[in-house]
């Protein structure tokens, strides 16, 4: 039987992946497959595809990302960089590059 817990799940894994696939063709290595990932990645996977499912739109999604990012601690910067907590996509939805903007589109489309 499927709980929402095992739905919320695959969907994670599926949108990770495609999210994975992407970065991976702009020329991003960062991202690790699902199984590699740290237990804080996954949680914002799932937490995005909690925000899918519940209709958010991609801006909305985003900021609420920011927002979670921010509380933990990470801040702008150029490179993604897990020790230093910096990431280029810490800005408005408004204000993120076409290629994030059509990353997020991805996300929510493989969910």
């Amino acid at each position: 039987m499927l709980t929402i817990e095992t739905t919320i799940e695959q969907c994670a894994k599926a949108a990770h992946e495609v999210n994975r696939q992407c970065c991976l063709m702009l020329g991003d290595t960062s991202q690790p497959s699902w199984d590699d990932a740290p237990q804080w990645q996954k949680d914002s996977i799932k937490n995005g595809v909690v925000n899918v499912l519940e209709g958010k739109n991609l801006e909305q999604e985003h900021e609420g990302w920011l927002r979670i990012k921010e509380k933990e601690g990470w801040v702008y910067g150029p490179v993604y960089d897990t020790a230093a907590k910096t990431h280029p996509c810490m800005m408005p939805y408004n204000e993120l590059p076409a290629d994030q903007r059509f990353k997020d589109t991805l996300f929510s489309l493989a969910v």
